[in-house]
């Protein structure tokens, strides 16, 4: 499961809201690709349709649809917003990872 913090919640949900998506009908999928300086980079979007592999969750109020691949390296991991001066985006605390990259957004198992 993927926790999301206020911070990110209320990003998520205006971001939804300016791409056009509907929040009662679509949701947030995250998921692991092959790549970045680490080895991993994570995969953050809207969606509206759930595949047949896909492990959906709700936290904080806020749909996460994940595949089950994906799933396996995301497992209690911790999504937060930082809007601060030193940085600015989506930050993935995740407790599986073993190293990432100094920009945050690659890691490896």
């Amino acid at each position: 499961m993927i926790q999301v913090t206020q911070e990110a919640k209320i990003k998520l949900i205006s971001l939804m809201k300016e791409e056009g998506h509907d929040e009662s009908s679509s949701f947030v999928r995250v998921g692991v690709n092959s790549g970045g300086c680490s080895g991993l980079s994570y995969d953050l979007g809207f969606d509206d349709k759930e595949n047949e592999d896909d492990k959906s969750f709700e936290d904080n109020g806020v749909r996460i649809v994940v595949n089950k691949k994906s799933y396996l390296y995301l497992i209690g991991t911790v999504l937060e917003y930082s809007g601060g001066l030193n940085g600015k985006g989506f930050v993935f605390n995740n407790p599986n990872a073993s190293r990432t990259c100094g920009c945050g957004e690659s890691f490896s198992v």
